[in-house]
């Protein structure tokens, strides 16, 4: 077995056809990150040699069948499947689709036996990975399912960090979505979060208004004044320092949101365009409220560039780093 301390970090591959495969071999190329941690990569001997060859990289990695043949503080790549594939890159098929799919299933397989301590997943295109034994939209639905918990899609980086009300589902279906039932369970997972996952003893939470304005008393709608407000003003009663709603189109360009350890978004577009807008290539997605930890970037598969080696790392070198510093804040008794 691997040492404890040595943080197993896992690597679902992504999109065959993106920048996933990139990403890994680039940051991997930084061996001090092998001096705190085993990186576990999950595809296929013959694929990562492709890799190898196509962006010349000095990578190199131990091949094993199984976790349980890890080497520490080495690289290693387990044999999801034996197939000779390639890639094509820029190219949406529903082989990199099912490929990219057999990585995920097995490494979060081994995060749920923890085998692993950190999943970093790879971006993937919700479009080609659906079959018929697989209909999650995307990353954080299936491993929340897998895990049998109540996640939330918590957007992170050194200055703003953004929760989700709602994520992937469609704008007409935000309002009928929200309630005073949803809104308790993202704003505590969000406050278990900020103080086991990042430290914070007393955090401060801002929530955005669901309409413009805030509705302006019920012109531009009644959520805020009949679900939203409410709702705050019970948490505030049960002595959380939860502030709002606030008017969404504002409140980060006057820097309110520097005054808050995090932000509440109603819906996906209101919280990711601010967030990605102030730390684009640098920012986190963290899968908060399960027990286990799973980052990734904050992009997608960038089929416009991939295979030509010009893919940023920022984002993926700091989801690695914000989820070794999460499993460090989760087990300060062993550090």
């Amino acid at each position: 077995m691997l040492n404890k301390k040595n943080i197993k970090i896992g690597f679902s591959i992504g999109d065959l056809n993106g920048i996933g495969g990139e990403l890994i071999l680039k940051v991997l190329q930084d061996y001090k990150l092998l001096e705190f941690c085993t990186p576990i990569i999950y595809a296929s001997a013959k694929f990562i040699d492709f890799l190898i060859n196509h962006f010349d990289s000095s990578v190199s990695y131990n091949e094993i069948n199984d976790i349980e043949e890890a080497i520490p503080n080495r690289i290693n790549v387990v044999n999801v499947w034996t197939e000779d594939i390639k890639a094509d890159f820029g190219n949406r098929t529903t082989e990199s689709g099912k490929y990219a799919i057999f990585s995920l299933q097995s490494s979060v397989k081994d995060l749920k036996l923890e085998l692993l301590d950190v999943l970093v997943t790879s971006p993937i295109n919700k479009y080609n990975i659906q079959s018929t034994k697989f209909k999650f939209p995307g990353h954080t639905d299936y491993i929340a399912d897998e895990l049998n918990g109540e996640s939330l899609m918590f957007m992170i980086s050194d200055k703003l960090r953004v929760g989700l009300l709602t994520d992937h589902i469609p704008i007409n279906r935000v309002s009928l979505k929200i309630n005073e039932s949803l809104i308790f369970k993202k704003i505590d997972i969000i406050i278990n979060s900020l103080k086991i996952d990042f430290g914070i003893t007393d955090p401060r939470v801002a929530v955005l208004g669901i309409n413009p304005h805030t509705g302006d008393n019920g012109i531009i709608g009644i959520e805020d004044d009949t679900i939203i407000r409410p709702a705050i003003e019970k948490l505030k009663n049960s002595n959380k320092l939860i502030y709002g709603p606030y008017a969404a189109d504002s409140f980060f360009g006057s820097d309110q949101f520097k005054k808050f350890d995090a932000i509440v978004a109603c819906y996906h577009d209101q919280g990711l365009i601010p967030f990605k807008t102030l730390t684009f290539g640098e920012g986190v997605n963290f899968t908060a409220g399960l027990n286990r930890i799973r980052t990734s970037p904050d992009h997608g598969t960038a089929y416009d560039i991939a295979g030509k080696g010009v893919a940023n790392i920022r984002s993926f070198k700091n989801a690695i780093l914000k989820g070794i510093e999460i499993y460090k804040n989760r087990n300060l008794i062993n550090f």
